[in-house]
C-alpha cells in the first residue's frame, strides 16, 4: 500500500464542509485516512487579493499509482465545484500531492514531491504537525527544518484539531 500526503485548501463557500466533503470523497475514490493535521486559516499565496484559505494536511493509505490518484483527486476537484479559471485563484477545493512513498515523480502533469513545498508555510505548517521526521526525498531534509527555513512569512493560524482522524 502507497502512502500519500495530501493538501486540502479552500477559500470559497463553507471552507469547513468544503474540507468534510473532499475527505469524505477521498475516502471513498482514493484510500483511507491514517491522519489528518490540524485545520489551519491561511492567507493567499502566489495571488494574495482574495479570501483566506483553510487548509488541512492528510495522509492517506491507498493502492492507487501516482497518475490514477492524480486522475482521482482532480475528479474530486471538479465534482466539488473546482473551475480553473486563473493559476492560484479562488477556489472551492484544491488538492495537491505532496508526497507519494519516498518517490520521486516526474511527469509533465505531476510532479511529486510537490515542487512548491519547501517555499510555502501554509503547507509546511499542517505536514509538519502529523509527518515532522519526514524526509523530502530530494532535499533530503525533514518537514520540521524545511518549516523552520521557509522564506515564507504570511500568517498561518490553526484554528482546530481534527479529531477523527487522530490516532
Amino acid at each position: 500500500m502507497n502512502k500519500i500526503f495530501i493538501l486540502l485548501g479552500t477559500n470559497l463557500g463553507d471552507r469547513l464542509r468544503q474540507l468534510l466533503r473532499a475527505k469524505q470523497a477521498l475516502e471513498k475514490q482514493v484510500g483511507e485516512i491514517l491522519m489528518a493535521s490540524s485545520i489551519y486559516e491561511t492567507a493567499a499565496w502566489g495571488v494574495e487579493d482574495q479570501p483566506a484559505f483553510l487548509n488541512q494536511v492528510i495522509l492517506i493509505k491507498s493502492g492507487l499509482s501516482p497518475m490514477d490518484c492524480l486522475n482521482r483527486t482532480q475528479q474530486i476537484e471538479s465534482d466539488l465545484g473546482r473551475v480553473r479559471l486563473k493559476k492560484w485563484g479562488q477556489r472551492a477545493i484544491d488538492i495537491d500531492l505532496l508526497y507519494f512513498n519516498d518517490e520521486i515523480v516526474n511527469y509533465p502533469n505531476l510532479i511529486i514531491p510537490h515542487p512548491f513545498i519547501s517555499e510555502r508555510r501554509f503547507t509546511l505548517a499542517p505536514l509538519a504537525e502529523i509527518a515532522p521526521d519526514y524526509i523530502h526525498p530530494v532535499y533530503k531534509k525533514n518537514n520540521v527544518y524545511l518549516l523552520h527555513n521557509c522564506k515564507d512569512e504570511l500568517p498561518v493560524k490553526k484554528i482546530s484539531n481534527d479529531e477523527p482522524y487522530r490516532h
